[in-house]
């Protein structure tokens, strides 16, 4: 059921060619293993303040993966841990028997968001396992698909499975923050055929009966960008108000941006979602809106209905909103300066120079001053192709994992690693296997958790997934 299907035929024919002419596991893999360890590792990268700023042991969580790593064969120089700043990355080679075949890039990253544990009911970095949830800092947001990827290629190792192209396992370390190792890993590994980031994508849980209701995959992401907004005045003493004031001068500005609504914009991928998604909305004027938005991205009743809406309103195109904002430097003065901050979401397809002409046009203030400055933090993306041979791919394993699931592509409102790669011309896949309920969802949060239902299922897909695209 993926949005834009192939033919029938076609998908047949080339599940039967990867089938009959490809490497298979030698024996069946120890799926009970893989989960057990899976389990294990988890809580032992929970246990892991892996935390940018003083005392991050990021590399420690890494460490973990590389020691796990060589001990199921994997030699030393194939898995290396590399430090930068505060931080580190790893990345490791399982070669493949072809050479000339570009690698399979598997992608996720194994630092957290901060997490203060007098604000917690449990410790953030001691995991605990309760009413068939890990709760702990990291459990949905990634350490558990970290570790279950992981021990799922050395299941596969184990089993006797013998890659023909070659798959590379790579954590950043610096995810949650600057995304710089991201970058660096990308630059790294721009020859990659495509590259699975563990880190997108996922299913969600039907609340009442806890089924799956349906699974998504990310082909795109929006870019985030910071905006500085500033107007500068001479000043003056309180007494003498002037007919300009940089504080008044900046609120306009704010009020207008805040105001505005960039165009619509849809892309296949977003068509598909919301052709998809609607199915599954049980407000039935959000669903009709979605559908209305898929044939007529400019029907003003349906724009109006998905922009009032939090989770939608991401979806329809770019978006600018103030965060941020500080002026004046003393209370009987009049201010010198005011600045604010804009943070925008921006729709695939748009330069960071075009939008920050958009709010120098929007905001229409003389004086005013608008400045790019998320720097190398981010980078404008493209969305990667609806590939044939990941369509199929996913299709199966998630079959195998969770049979007769619905399956839609989606495009994420936040950014990821994947952008780094999308930039340098390599299709990257969110495709997590992880399901939640939408009330289990406190990935940043407090009390973060995950729901180990998923641990057998997710074993099965990254199985299939893994092999079927390193034949």
């Amino acid at each position: 059921m993926h949005a834009i299907r192939l033919a029938g035929a076609a998908i047949a024919a080339l599940a039967f060619s990867l089938a009959a002419s490809q490497p298979t596991l030698a024996k069946p893999l120890d799926a009970a293993a893989a989960e057990t360890q899976a389990l294990d590792m988890t809580k032992h990268l929970i246990a892991i303040r892996s935390v940018a700023g003083p005392q991050n042991r990021t590399a420690e969580a890494q460490q973990v993966v590389k020691d796990a790593l060589l001990a199921a064969g994997w030699k030393d120089s194939e898995v290396e841990i590399v430090p930068v700043r505060d931080t580190a990355y790893l990345i490791s080679t399982w070669p493949g028997s072809d050479p000339k075949l570009k690698p399979l890039v598997i992608s996720g990253h194994t630092d957290v968001v901060e997490a203060k544990p007098a604000d917690w009911k449990r410790d953030p970095f001691t995991p605990v396992v309760e009413n068939g949830y890990l709760f702990g800092r990291g459990a949905s947001d990634m350490k558990y698909d970290a570790a279950l990827a992981t021990s799922t290629l050395i299941a596969m190792r184990k089993a006797g499975y013998k890659p023909r192209r070659t798959i590379v396992l790579q954590f950043s370390g610096d995810e949650e923050t600057t995304m710089y190792t991201g970058r660096l890993i990308a630059e790294r590994l721009k020859n990659a055929d495509l590259v699975i980031n563990i880190d997108g994508g996922g299913g969600t849980f039907e609340e009442a009966s806890g089924k799956p209701l349906y699974w998504t995959w990310q082909g795109a992401e929006k870019t985030y960008d910071d905006y500085e907004l500033a107007v500068t005045n001479p000043g003056g003493h309180s007494s003498a108000p002037r007919p300009v004031n940089a504080i008044v001068q900046l609120a306009q500005a704010v009020e207008r941006i805040g105001a505005y609504h960039f165009p619509a914009e849809i892309s296949p991928l977003t068509k598909a979602y919301f052709e998809k998604a609607a199915q599954f909305e049980t407000d039935p004027a959000l669903s009709a809106a979605m559908k209305a938005f898929a044939a007529n991205p400019q029907d003003a009743a349906a724009l109006a209905t998905l922009r009032a809406n939090p989770a939608y309103v991401g979806k329809v195109g770019t978006t600018c909103v103030p965060t941020m904002i500080s002026g004046g430097h003393a209370q009987n003065a009049l201010p010198q300066r005011a600045t604010a901050n804009i943070n925008c979401r921006v729709f695939p397809g748009h330069t960071r120079e075009e939008i920050r002409q958009q709010l120098e046009k929007i905001a229409d203030m003389q004086g005013l001053k608008v400045t790019a400055i998320s720097g190398e933090d981010s980078i404008s993306s493209p969305a990667s192709p609806m590939r044939p041979d990941f369509l199929a791919a996913v299709d199966k394993a998630l079959n195998k994992a969770w049979p007769g699931t619905p399956i839609f592509p989606s495009q994420a409102s936040g950014a990821s690693d994947s952008m780094w790669y999308r930039a340098l011309g390599v299709p990257s896949y969110g495709a997590s296997p992880v399901f939640s309920k939408d009330s289990d969802d406190f990935s940043h949060g407090l009390n973060e958790r995950i729901s180990l239902r998923n641990t057998k299922p997710a074993v099965a897909f990254y199985t299939s997934l893994f092999t079927d695209l390193s034949k």
